[in-house]
């Protein structure tokens, strides 16, 4: 009687902590959502960089790259982008010659926009667009760029403008940022708040101010962070700022892998998320994990049959816990000198 209700504990433990590990896991990876967009995703500047997918696209230069396809349909793109450190968008060039560094003017989804060309003429595999792409209307005169900066300057003033509505009307957002639309059809303005935001009447007033059409979105604080800026714990500006086209997933299992010490203070970011750069060495660290016997993995070394207690990845050691005739001893090992034991099961299935 006795025993059974000791192995019912222990498998009410079990189930328990096997709920409350996935539970945890669904937790940490919604904890890396930010907030929704209120707008759906358009392959076009109009939701410029405040997109709360994260897609890793920033780091394809890390991945092994695909032979590309001889019988796939080319297409002839020009790459754009619209912010300093801004998604990338592919434009039709309709026989425009652009050079990288030149200003254009494209055809988006919100009207006529100011870019900078970032990629020349090249051609891709149709896959890699998505059909059918806007056409580029011309490279920018003297004219457009003084457009340009005649519209940064009125940008300043609404978002002034802008701030002290909000206090007017004692909404709970915090103002990140105002944009103008090329042809000034548009004033655009982006904010952070906790929850939803009633700002139909802050609206009203907008319009009765610069008499143009408004639109207010709620970005996410990692977006917050990329249009303020700021330093780092490293000391240096923040990728998302300087370099980062695009967010890419971070995942607290990234940093348990890595070995760091999971503090909150630790392993965040200046905008409260998990630090992009915990996705730079990633990975490097699954290829060695790959290779590096577990914890809790028996294995042979030259002073006989261990069980791993500790292993670095990125140096080959491990410590093995060796059991002989003179009692218990750790070793330390490279993981070239030690040979897995696999279990019975594991033998059967290889």
């Amino acid at each position: 009687m006795e025993n059974n209700k000791k192995n019912n504990k222990k498998r009410y433990y079990k189930h328990h902590n096997k709920n409350k590990n996935k539970k945890e896991e669904i937790k940490e990876n919604q904890s890396e959502q930010d907030l929704e967009v209120s707008n759906e995703f358009e392959e076009s500047p109009e939701n410029l960089e405040f997109l709360e997918d994260i897609v890793p696209e920033a780091f394809e230069e890390t991945r092994p790259k695909k032979e590309p396809d001889p019988n796939e349909e080319q297409v002839e793109v020009v790459g754009i982008r619209f912010k300093k450190v801004g998604k990338v968008y592919y434009f039709a060039p309709e026989k425009i010659q652009a050079k990288k560094g030149d200003f254009a003017i494209v055809d988006t989804a919100r009207g006529p926009e100011f870019g900078e060309v970032f990629i020349s003429n090249k051609t891709v595999g149709i896959s890699e667009i998505v059909p059918p792409l806007r056409p580029i209307i011309r490279i920018a005169t003297k004219e457009d760029v003084i457009h340009n900066e005649e519209n940064t300057k009125k940008e300043k003033e609404a978002f002034g403008i802008c701030l002290e509505q909000i206090a007017k009307h004692e909404l709970d957002m915090k103002l990140v940022d105002a944009q103008y639309t090329f042809d000034n059809s548009k004033l655009l303005f982006y904010f952070t708040s906790a929850g939803r935001v009633d700002f139909r009447e802050l609206v009203k007033d907008l319009a009765s101010v610069f008499r143009t059409r408004i639109e207010l979105r709620q970005i996410g604080i990692r977006d917050e962070a990329k249009l303020i800026g700021g330093l780092g714990a490293c000391g240096r500006p923040l990728c998302c700022a300087t370099f980062l086209s695009d967010f890419v997933q971070v995942s607290i299992k990234m940093a348990k892998e890595q070995g760091l010490f999971l503090n909150s203070s630790k392993i965040s970011g200046t905008c409260g998320r998990l630090m992009c750069c915990l996705r730079y060495e990633q990975e490097s660290y699954e290829y060695e994990i790959s290779r590096t016997p577990a914890v809790d993995t028996s294995v042979k070394t030259p002073d006989g049959v261990g069980v791993v207690t500790e292993s670095r990845p990125l140096t080959g050691l491990i410590k093995v816990k060796i059991t002989n005739k003179d009692g218990e001893s750790i070793k330390v090992y490279h993981r070239d000198d030690v040979k897995p034991i696999l279990s019975q099961k594991k033998a059967d299935k290889e």
